[in-house]
């Protein structure tokens, strides 16, 4: 069962990314993330009373607290870093990026979660880092993206923000129900976006946002509780090392709406290295 939450996880995530880079064209990333936690705080919360589980909250420990913490403030560095990238940079670019977490989640699950790490996984690994690789260098922008990797080292912190959300998340989500797990979760990002805007003085931008950005941060919202709902129920059924590269297969989603709504064409390298890409995330499978 765990597979198809992973699935569905892997499916929103990846409209998220489209909904996203077109609510956040006119829109300042971080405040723009910020009102994206407060749809997701909203329908998480919801989602906790319409399957009865709150009554359970006074049964969380301390441990699994911290953790639920932790994993929400990797979860806010990590959304306020990859979005920021999606404004800067093309999704076909950004995401590949974000997506070879899965390479770092593995190493993390050896070592602290103690899930095997096979000839086969490392085989899977070597083949996502090398369809990364081929996607975001492209010979015809090595001269802009001299110029201009700004986009690159915020996906990149994305991507290693994402992993260590993955572990914290299998850590804390053992012995809580999934939905309030992601609710308690959502209240650390929600807590940590606003800050970051406030911070940044940018708290003033919200009363200038369109209709049209509204809608697809709000929708983006949506799509991204879904995700996370079923990514954290996907997590507290199957491995970490298992359940992180089928909810990366997102990419292929997010790179075919690219190409229908945001009409981002793929070289034949790109497609190469995505091709490379999604094999080694199936090899992982195995």
């Amino acid at each position: 069962m765990w597979i198809l939450y992973a699935i569905g996880s892997a499916f929103f995530a990846g409209v998220t990314s489209i909904l996203a880079k077109i609510g956040i064209q006119q829109t300042d990333s971080n405040v723009a993330t910020a009102i994206r936690t407060v749809v997701v705080l909203v329908f998480s919360w919801f989602m906790v009373f319409i399957v009865g589980s709150f009554q359970t909250i006074s049964e969380i420990s301390l441990k699994t607290l911290l953790f639920l913490i932790l994993s929400g403030l990797a979860t806010g560095g990590s959304w306020l870093c990859y979005f920021k990238a999606l404004q800067l940079g093309d999704v076909n670019k950004v995401t590949p990026i974000d997506k070879s977490s899965t390479v770092l989640t593995m190493i993390l699950a050896f070592i602290f979660l103690g899930e095997r790490l096979s000839i086969t996984k490392l085989l899977g690994m070597i083949g996502i880092g090398v369809g990364t690789y081929l996607m975001i260098m492209k010979k015809e922008d090595i001269q802009k993206e001299v110029s201009n990797r700004r986009w690159m080292f915020y996906a990149i912190l994305s991507a290693i923000l994402a992993s260590l959300t993955a572990i914290l998340g299998k850590v804390g989500i053992i012995g809580v129900e999934s939905n309030l797990g992601t609710a308690i979760r959502t209240i650390v990002v929600l807590i940590m976006a606003w800050i970051i805007v406030f911070v940044t003085r940018k708290q003033h931008e919200v009363k200038h946002i369109d209709l049209k950005s509204w809608f697809f941060i709000v929708l983006s919202g949506i799509t991204t509780g879904l995700s996370w709902l079923c990514y954290y129920k996907a997590l507290q059924e199957g491995d970490a090392s298992l359940v992180v590269p089928i909810d990366k297969l997102s990419i292929l989603v997010t790179i075919g709406f690219s190409y229908m709504f945001l009409k981002e064409k793929l070289t034949k390298k790109s497609a190469s290295g995505l091709v490379i890409m999604v094999g080694g995330t199936f090899i992982l499978l195995i």
